[in-house]
């Protein structure tokens, strides 16, 4: 996996049920206007306060512990470590897991807000996901999430649902229809050569009759195949050539960020890649619904964060603690009635 890659999935959360705690923010940033006050007036292992409600410490050594665990299990320990391109993979992943955190309990006082609770239904699932989940806990995992107990789970849980009602709450009655047009994916072969004269020469092997697969094998790109869509990511020049050209066609050499590609049209329509494109669409939408919402809401609420504290947090990454599943739990206790 490229570090850029590596960079991109840290500073996103894994999949949940709760997208809108997909969109990250630095801890400072509750709102516009909000601002971030050190002090020394917490309480004992009370790691931030956002608009009066307070992280304890061991809550946050639980979304740290897991998330590390769940990358490691993914890429190995060794990712905490390797070349990074001198970004601290560790450090990044640390801020993360406070702006995730900072979030969900911003996104609860917005919820009381909306005078929105959970049921009755809702908390037995929470209590019995906590329960699942805590006794799975060895002690040494127990110790290293900061002494958590099962209460202190079962409120992060009924947190994280009330969370995501909200969500649901602010996300209802926005059109998430999207067209086969709007989203319509092409999907492409790809040759990448670092100089131009390497691309054309690439190009002269193809009028050959050399195969475009062994010639896309042995050039630069760390993926030979491409999926362009009319959504902005593409530069516009190299969206138009590979809408333009017809399947089986091949392009000419084109420059792009630096480096020169030759493109083979495998499917001017790709179906499953189009639903994909679709689905990211509609996701879009509804984070953009939310977070009109919620920006003004939290705009000038203030977070206090008890640095000295923070910075005790140590990230070493690997170490015999393991445990991974709490998301897991709280997905497959939650997802029936959600």
């Amino acid at each position: 996996m490229r570090k850029t890659e590596l960079l991109k999935k840290i500073s996103k959360p894994l999949k949940t049920v709760l997208p809108a705690v997909a969109l990250m923010f630095c801890l400072c940033a509750c709102g516009g206007d909000s601002k971030i006050i050190l002090t020394t007036g917490f309480m004992e292992n009370e790691l931030f306060r956002i608009d009066g409600l307070s992280c304890d410490k061991s809550e946050y050594m639980v979304y740290l512990t897991n998330i590390q665990d769940q990358y490691e299990s993914a890429y190995g320990s060794s990712i905490w470590t390797a070349g990074n391109g001198g970004v601290n993979l560790g450090e990044n992943l640390r801020q993360t897991v406070l702006a995730r955190l900072a979030k969900i309990k911003m996104m609860n006082r917005m919820a009381e807000s909306y005078k929105l609770t959970l049921s009755q239904e809702e908390k037995k699932k929470a209590e019995d996901a906590a329960k699942s989940y805590f006794s799975s806990l060895s002690d040494e995992e127990k110790e290293a999430m900061g002494g958590v107990t099962e209460k202190t789970i079962r409120n992060m849980y009924e947190e994280y649902a009330l969370a995501s009602r909200l969500y649901e709450h602010l996300t209802e009655g926005v059109d998430v229809e999207v067209s086969d047009d709007e989203a319509r994916t092409v999907t492409l072969e790809q040759i990448c050569c670092e100089e131009r004269a390497e691309a054309e020469e690439a190009l002269r092997r193809l009028e050959g009759g050399e195969s475009f697969d062994v010639l896309a094998m042995s050039g630069d790109a760390t993926e030979l195949i491409r999926y362009v869509t009319k959504d902005g990511e593409e530069d516009d020049d190299i969206t138009e050539l590979c809408f333009a050209l017809g399947e089986g066609e091949t392009s000419s050499v084109v420059e792009d960020d630096g480096k020169f590609y030759i493109f083979k049209c495998l499917s001017t329509f790709d179906r499953e890649q189009t639903d994909l494109k679709k689905k990211k669409i509609a996701e879009k939408r509804l984070e953009e619904a939310f977070n009109e919402t919620y920006d003004s809401f939290a705009a000038g609420k203030r977070c206090y964060l008890n640095e000295e504290l923070f910075e005790e947090i140590s990230f070493a990454g690997g170490g015999s603690v393991d445990t991974a599943d709490f998301f897991d739990v709280y997905e497959n206790t939650f997802a029936a009635g959600f």
